[in-house]
């Protein structure tokens, strides 16, 4: 039984997760939110953007603004993401 590394999983349209093919910013932003709350993402990140009066146009504005948040959000959808379409429970 082999074991499928996160940066070998594949959505359902067969594209590599990793790549974020396709996968708008918004998006991203909007599963987390959905699969963890603000309060978890503020916890697991440490960004005042998920801390101080969340909302998903404000995150963004930060997201894009700053380029290490960015990377650490897609670092978490791309765990979350994996974990998700392997089976496992989310990181």
């Amino acid at each position: 039984m082999s074991f499928l590394r996160a940066a070998d999983a594949r959505d359902e349209t067969g594209h590599l997760i990793s790549e974020l093919h396709g996968i708008k910013l918004v998006q991203i932003l909007e599963y987390l939110v959905a699969a963890y709350g603000w309060p978890e993402l503020d916890a697991r990140l440490r960004m005042n953007c998920f801390a101080d009066n969340p909302s998903i146009k404000s995150s963004l504005t930060f997201l894009r603004r700053t380029p290490w948040a960015r990377t650490k959000v897609e670092e978490l959808y791309i765990k979350a993401r994996s974990a998700e379409v392997q089976g496992r429970p989310r990181p």
